[in-house]
C-alpha cells in the first residue's frame, strides 16, 4: 500500500509494535537473499484490535482494506469488520464501496469471511454487504523467514521477506472499481490460479520438507540441494504442471517457469527456512483436497501417474517430528492401523484405488 501512496493503519494486539509504529510512522521492511537490503515503509499507524469504535471509524474511511491474520482468528476480527461497514453506511447510502483483500491460506476465504461478518450485522445491513463490500481472495506466495533472535533484538518493528512479490487477486470479487496498486494482479480466471497456489507452490514445498526430513535435513535450502530429494521435487512439479494444463489450460511453459523460480527461492539460505515449519500439520497437508491427495487426485482425473506426488505423500505419512502434535497424531494412527488408518481417517483414499497403490508403492520404498 505504501508505495501506491496510501497511509496504512495497522490492527493489532501487540502493544509494543502497536506503541512503535504509532511513535515512528514507519518500519523496516528486509528484503532476504544472498544479497539484503532494507527498505523503509512509512506512512503509517496502529489502532488495538480491542478499540472497537476506532477500528470502526478506521474502515468507515478506508479506501480498501485486508486481513492478514490467519484462518483460525478471521472469525474474530468479523466483529470489527461488521461495525466498520454499519459506520460506513447507515445512514450514508452514497458511500463507496469498501473492498476487503483476503489474504488467507484458505480456499474460498472471500465468502467464509463475508458469512462470519454478516452474524455480527442487523439484517437490515445484509443487502447493503452483498452489494457494496467485497471479500476479495488472494494467493499468497511470497515467503516469510522465523525471524531470529537477534533480528528480533535489532529492530522490534524489523519484518523479513524474501524478494519476490506478486499477489494474485480475484478481479470478480470486487465492488466498484478495481484500484491500481503496485504488485497487484487482479485475476479473472483466479481459481485456476489458486489451485497453481496449491498444487505448485505449497506441493513443492512440503514435498520437500517431508523428502528433506527424512534425509536428516533442517533446513529447505538442504533439502533441494539433496539431489535425490531435488529429483522427486521436479518430479512432482512436472505431473501437477502436466494437471493444470489439462483441466484450466493454463500455459505449460508458464507453469514451468514458475516452477523453476520457486526451486530457485528455495535455495535461498538466507531465508533459514526450516523444515519443521513447513511440515507442520501433516493432517491437514495429507487432507483430500490439500496439496497432496488433492493434486494427486487432479493428477489421475486427467490421465497423468502422480509417482512422485504419491511418494511426498508416503513421506508425509512417515513425517515423525516429536515437537508437532499432528504428526504424532498420524503416527499413532499409523502404528495402530497402518497406511489404511490413514487413508480412511485423514486422506479419505479407498484402498484398492490406483492413489492408494501408488501410496502403498511410494511407502514401501521408502521402508527399503
Amino acid at each position: 500500500y505504501f508505495e501506491s501512496g496510501y497511509h496504512t493503519t495497522y490492527v493489532d494486539v501487540m502493544e509494543d509494535l502497536l506503541a512503535g509504529i504509532n511513535a515512528r510512522h514507519e518500519y523496516p521492511l528486509r528484503i532476504v537473499d544472498e544479497e539484503s537490503y532494507t527498505l523503509t515503509i512509512g506512512n503509517a499507524s496502529a489502532i488495538h484490535a480491542a478499540d472497537l469504535e476506532a477500528v470502526a471509524r478506521a474502515l468507515a474511511e478506508a479506501d480498501i482494506a485486508s486481513t492478514a491474520v490467519g484462518v483460525n482468528v478471521l472469525g474474530k476480527v468479523a466483529p470489527a469488520i461488521a461495525a466498520g461497514v454499519a459506520k460506513r453506511f447507515t445512514g450514508n447510502p452514497d458511500a463507496s464501496p469498501l473492498n476487503f483483500i483476503v489474504c488467507e491460506n484458505l480456499i474460498g476465504a472471500g465468502p467464509f469471511l463475508r458469512e462470519q461478518v454478516r452474524k455480527h450485522l442487523s439484517s437490515g445491513l445484509h443487502e447493503t454487504l452483498d452489494a457494496q463490500v467485497g471479500f476479495v481472495e488472494a494467493s499468497i506466495g511470497r515467503m516469510v523467514p522465523v525471524m531470529t533472535d537477534a533480528q528480533k533484538a535489532e529492530d522490534p518493528l524489523l519484518v523479513c521477506v524474501e524478494e519476490y512479490c506478486e499477489l494474485p487477486v480475484d478481479a470478480n470479487g470486487f465492488k466498484g472499481p478495481i484500484p491500481t496498486i503496485k504488485n497487484m494482479k487482479p485475476l479473472d480466471n483466479f481459481d485456476a490460479y489458486v489451485e497453481r497456489k496449491l498444487f505448485v507452490h505449497n506441493l513443492s514445498h512440503a514435498a520437500a520438507a517431508y523428502l528433506g526430513y527424512l534425509r536428516g535435513h533442517e533446513y529447505i535450502w538442504q533439502a533441494v540441494e539433496d539431489e535425490s530429494v531435488l529429483y522427486e521435487v521436479r518430479g512432482a512439479l512436472s505431473e501437477t504442471c502436466a494437471g493444470l494444463v489439462a483441466k484450466h489450460g493454463l500455459a505449460r511453459a508458464a507453469l514451468d517457469a514458475h516452477g523453476a523460480d520457486l526451486l530457485r527461492r528455495y535455495h535461498n539460505k538466507a531465508l533459514g527456512d526450516q523444515i519443521a515449519r513447513i511440515a507442520k500439520d501433516p493432517v491437514r497437508k495429507l487432507g483430500p483436497n490439500d496439496r497432496l491427495i488433492g493434486s494427486a487426485r487432479m493428477c489421475l482425473e486427467h490421465g497423468i501417474e502422480p509417482v512422485h506426488t504419491a511418494f511426498a505423500a508416503a513421506a508425509a505419512i512417515r513425517y515423525d517430528y516429536a515437537n508437532d502434535p499432528a504428526a504424532q497424531q498420524v503416527q499413532r494412527l499409523y502404528r495402530d492401523r497402518g497406511l489404511a488408518g490413514v487413508f480412511e481417517e485423514i486422506c479419505q483414499v479407498s484402498l484398492g484405488t490406483r492413489l492408494a497403490e501408488l501410496i502403498e508403492e511410494a511407502a514401501a520404498r521408502i521402508e527399503r
